[in-house]
Parts: C-alpha cells; structure tokens; sequence
C-alpha cells in the first residue's frame, strides 16, 4: 500500500524523489535496507543522517562488513552520521526532534544539560526523569560509525544553552580529540561527566617494567580523566546529582562543606558517611559557634553537620544559622538537609515550603552555592522541588550521592584553575639511542640520565671485573651490592645476578663468581656493560616511580610502595603527564605509602617534600623525552629522613619506527 499523506503532509516513495535534498535523513527501515536508502542519500546530496536500526558493527562480522560500506558511502558523501544503532538526536532550544521515541510533553525537557550516551536504554533513563534538570541536546550516538563522542564533545563545549556535559561511554575513538575536547571544556567553564562502562582489564602484555602491568585500561582511563579535568562518576545515581548540583548559580570554590540539619541522629549519620568517603566538613569556628549557640542553645558535637532544631522555634533558628555558615569564610558551600515527598502521611506542606523559603533567603544573602539535600536519593517533594529550582537552588538526593556530588563539582572547580607544569625539553636520550637500538637502558645508564634531569642517584662504581670490583666496594665501604649490568637482563633479581649486604670481601668475590658462572650458562656475557658496585641504603621508606605509554592517551606516572610490595600491594597512584600544581603531592597522599611517611611506630617521618620534588623531576624528562620512552621504573627509591635516592632504574625506548 502507497501512503501519499502522513499527518498532513506529502509523503515521497524515496528519497531520490524528494523534490530538493532534506536537511536530515532518519532511517527507520529494517539493517539489510539501510545501505541502499543511504546510497540515494548520498546521490540526492543529503548531508546528514541518522540510523536507528542495528545490525552493524555489533552483529559480527557481516555487520562490520556493512557498517564498514556505510562508513565509506558517507565519508565519500560528506554525510555526518549519527548511529546506526541509536536512538537519535534531540535539540530542544531548537525545537528539533529525530529521535525513536514518543516525546509526550516537550515543556518538560529543556535544560542545560548537554548528553552524550553510546546507550540508547541510558538515555531513556536519563529522560525519565527532569524534575531537577533538563537537557540542552540528547545525542544517543550508538555505534559512532562516523560521529564520535568527540565530536558531539566539541560541539557541545561551544553550544551556547549546554551548560554542563554528561557522557556515558563504552569506549572512546579518537582519544587525542577527546581529552582535547576535555581541555577545552574545562576552559570554558563546563563541567564534563563522565561514566564509563566495561572497564575490565586489557589483557596484559608483554612487557618489560612494572609500570606497565600496573596501569590497566582502567586505572589509565580514569587518570586520564582527572588529568583533563573531567568529573568521573562510578554509576548513573552519581552522575545524575553532579548533573542536580550544577544547576546552581554558584559553585562551590572549594571542598569545605558546612551542612545543617533539624536533627542530632542525621548529624551524626552524615558525619560517619562524610568520614568513610573522606569528604570535608570542617568543625564549627569558635567564633560561628558562639553565634549560633547565643540563638539556638547548646549544640552537640564540633557543629558539622549542625543540628539547628535547638528549642523547636525553627523560623528563628534556622535563618540564624544558615546567616552564620553563610557568612563564615571556614565554608565553601552550605547544605540543608531535610526529607519530604508527595502524598507522605505526617506533615504540613506549609512547614515543607517555609523550610524552602528559609533556604532561599539565606542563599540571597551570601556569596557561597546552597544545597537542598535528602537523606534518600530521588525522594522529592514536588512543589517544593519547583520553588527551589525556580529560586536557583540545587536539589541534590541521597546524602552519600548528594554530597559526593558536591565534592565532585568542588574538586573540578579547583583542578580547573590550575594549568600543567611547562616541562622542558631534554633530548639527551635521544642522543643516546642515535648510537644505536637497545632493548633497555641499563641501570647505569638510566640512573646518568635521572641524575641530568635532577634526580639524587647515590655513589656507586660500574666496573669490568673482580679486581675493580674489590676496589670499588674498599672505597665505598661495606656492606655493598653486587649487580649484574646489561641492556638484555631488565629483571636480574629472579636470576640470581643481584646480591645484597655483602659484608666483606670473601662475600663479594663468591657473588662475583656465582653470577659470572650464572651468565657463561645463559649464554649472556656478551654485551654485558659491567657489575655496578653500591653501598647498602641504610633506613628510610622503599617507594616506587614509574611511567607506562599507555596506547591511545600516552605517558602515565605512577607511584606507591616499593622494592617487593610494587604488585603485591597494589597501592599505586596514577597522573597523566604533564603533572598539574600539586600532583606530585596528591599523589603520595593518595598511597599507604604517604600514609607510612607521615612516621609510625617511632619512625621519624620521610622526606615529603624531597619525594614531591623527584616525582616531579621524572615527570619532567618522562615529558620531555616521550618521542622515546615507552617506560621507566625506578624502584626503589628510598625516602629518608632528610633527601631521597634511588637505588635501581630502568627505561624501556620506544621501538625505532
């Protein structure tokens, strides 16, 4: 049957009929025609499309097949695809609307929220729901046959009605445009979220330092995120608060959160979740206290949370309080929690709304961003939902996902004030490697060229034979280390070829001996570059300092415990390069490492400072020379009362192209 009208308007049997090209063509017909209507697209001069139907990419191989023969027939046309296997495209501010699903009230939508999903379910989800926020575009991108993320990331950082930015992410093409986008978007003011999903584990390779099998698919992703300054959240609850706490006039400056409450039981409840999430809500000033406490009456605890119900006269105690965090300079962002929903059975909706009022006026009065919080995630009162949205006040559910999402939108506004550290250029290793290929660059040598880039390398002795190698250690003194010495043996631990504490001559020739006999049965004397002579470190804190390429977003340094806990701990801290201000030190925070140098035990505390400084050093000719590297390990580096040294190094070059 021929269908001539559809909903008043002329229908075409093809789109090689259509009188001039169409702006947009939406495909709805079943995968195996798909090819066919986007070969008369092409013909007819259509520029763009969308394909709702899958059967692609994600159906084996005939699927790659046929998505590979789009990709061609729209490259070569200059069509700009969204999908296939997508839900489509919807722009509100423009009234526009390719998109599968029945839009039941439009009013409903608009926002400033900027979405990007390779799921077409999560964007039904998100949709679901627009009680706190609405939305600028809707993209459901699918299989980014020829659009990508970056794409609509990019378009979305310049959009004018996008405020802040969700992504929900399988995987990302083109990574060098993405964090670019991220860069951008960070500049501008917008807040990027992102929730990236099927993050297991690449399968290890072969590789030749611990760093690389330390940094997973995972870990880097995450790094590469904080690194450009986006927000990453674990699952959708997380992302739709961060989305709830931008909708505020003002953001937090920084992490300091002050949250009052009408109850000592909920104080103490958000104080134990803020603890365990390492959230940031500092005790009253004395000062603020006495103020609060001349209205309300004695207050429990050190004032934060801040249970502000005191004699019951809620009209005057709250204003008062809410007066007092808002004016004290020890608070970034002020937080009232209370619970209300539709239909509950106790309660007044006039004492809900005067709660709300309360909130407000005591937002007018201060410079800081104010937060309605409930205890339990997407548990809202309707009408007081809307007068809070009207009067600017951000909504946020849950007090784990609510003020986590606080936290979240504090640490992105003061990660995007700093910019990274300028890294000079080095091209010493380069030079190195123009002599020739090596596999590795031995410890020797790898500890000559830390030690130009600033790094504290202790004496040590590289030397031929046993003759010199009794000399060396007489003049470094016992006990010392024995170490074989070659680009061809990264790992000589687990092949007898190092030896620790020898104590005395006698030691040091049976060591010498051992490996010498240990490496005529391997086959390998030759191009050994000699036995390195050291003195036995003595004290301190073992850590480790490393830097892996990853593929698509390039170097990652890490840190955490060194010599043998590298792996068995597992306790590394990841930053993509080049460092930011401050990095070096978030980073050992970040590790039981950090933990252990602060002293314990009667343990005089590590050198912080000296070990912020190397790992930025490293950082720096990492930077530098990352034509070449394609991994360092140096472990350990030993952290002493007063300066650092590091006792064994490793760089992997990148293979010559």
């Amino acid at each position: 049957m021929v269908i001539e009208t559809l909903f008043g308007r002329r229908c075409y049997p093809s789109v090689a009929d259509l009188p001039e090209a169409a702006d947009v063509l939406a495909v709805g017909v079943n995968h195996t025609r798909v090819l066919e209507h986007i070969r008369l697209a092409a013909q007819r001069g259509v520029r763009a499309a969308i394909i709702f139907d899958g059967g692609f990419a994600e159906r084996g191989e005939e699927g790659r097949r046929r998505q590979e023969e789009l990709v061609a027939i729209c490259r070569e046309a200059g069509i700009a695809l969204c999908g296939p296997n997508c839900m489509g495209v919807v722009s509100p501010h423009a009234r526009s609307l390719v998109y599968i699903q029945t839009l039941a009230d439009p009013t409903l939508l608009a926002g400033n929220v900027g979405l990007v999903s390779q799921s077409g379910s999560l964007c039904i989800g998100l949709l679901a729901d627009c009680r706190r926020f609405g939305f600028s575009h809707v993209i459901s991108s699918g299989n980014e046959a020829v659009l990508a993320a970056a794409d609509y990331l990019e378009f979305l950082v310049d959009d004018p009605t996008t405020r802040v930015i969700a992504l929900f992410l399988e995987t990302v093409r083109e990574p060098e445009r993405f964090v670019a986008a991220l860069d951008r978007a960070a500049d501008r003011g917008k807040p990027v979220v992102v929730l990236k999903v099927g993050r297991s584990e690449r399968a290890r390779r072969a590789i030749t330092s611990h760093t690389g099998g330390l940094a997973g698919e995972a870990r880097v992703f995450s790094t590469v995120l904080r690194a450009h300054r986006a927000i990453e959240v674990g699952d959708v609850d997380e992302m739709v608060e961060v989305l709830a706490c931008c909708q505020g006039p003002r953001w937090p400056r920084g992490r300091r959160v002050a949250v009052m409450t009408a109850s000592g039981g909920q104080a103490e409840l958000i104080l134990d979740l803020a603890s365990a999430a390492g959230l940031d809500l500092p005790p009253l000033s004395p000062s603020a206290r006495a103020e609060i406490q001349g209205a309300v009456g004695i207050l429990s605890g050190d004032g934060n949370p801040l249970d502000a119900w005191g004699n019951g006269d809620y009209a005057t105690n709250f204003p008062r309080a809410l007066a007092a965090l808002g004016a004290d300079p020890g608070y970034d962002a002020i937080t009232f929690c209370s619970d209300s929903f539709d239909d509950q059975p106790f309660g007044t909706p006039e004492r809900l709304l005067a709660y709300a009022r309360i909130l407000v006026e005591g937002a007018a009065r201060s410079s800081k961003p104010f937060y309605y919080m409930t205890t339990r995630s997407g548990i809202f009162r309707r009408d007081v939902l809307a007068f809070l949205r009207e009067h600017g006040i951000p909504v946020v559910g849950g007090t784990r996902q609510g003020l986590g999402a606080i936290d979240r939108l504090a640490r992105w506004s003061v990660a995007s004030a700093a910019h990274p550290a300028a890294a000079g250029a080095s091209g010493r290793l380069a030079t190195m490697l123009a002599a020739g290929p090596r596999a590795t660059i031995h410890e020797h040598d790898a500890k000559r060229l830390l030690a130009e880039a600033g790094l504290p390398i202790p004496d040590e002795r590289l030397v031929p034979g046993l003759s010199e190698a009794r000399a060396a250690a007489a003049a470094l003194g016992y006990p010392v280390v024995l170490k074989v010495v070659s680009d061809e043996i990264p790992h000589r631990s687990e092949l007898g070829l190092v030896a620790v504490g020898l104590r005395d001559e006698p030691e040091l020739v049976d060591a010498y001996e051992r490996m010498s006999r240990r490496l005529e049965e391997r086959g390998q004397r030759c191009g050994l570059a000699g036995f390195l002579v050291q003195p036995v470190a003595r004290g301190g804190l073992e850590v480790f300092a490393g830097v892996s390429t990853d593929p698509d977003f390039g170097p990652i340094l890490a840190f955490g415990a060194g010599g043998v806990l590298v792996e068995a701990l597992d306790d590394v801290a990841f930053r993509a390069l080049p460092l930011r201000d401050g990095d070096a030190e978030a980073m050992i925070t970040e590790t039981r490492a950090g933990s252990l140098l602060r002293g314990y035990r009667g343990r005089p505390p590590g050198d912080v400072a000296a070990l912020a400084r190397c790992l930025s050093a490293l950082a720096d000719f990492a930077w530098a020379e990352r034509a070449c590297i394609a991994e360092i390990d140096v472990n350990p580096m030993v952290v002493h009362e007063h300066g650092c040294d590091i006792l064994d190094a490793l760089i992997v070059p990148r293979p010559a192209p």
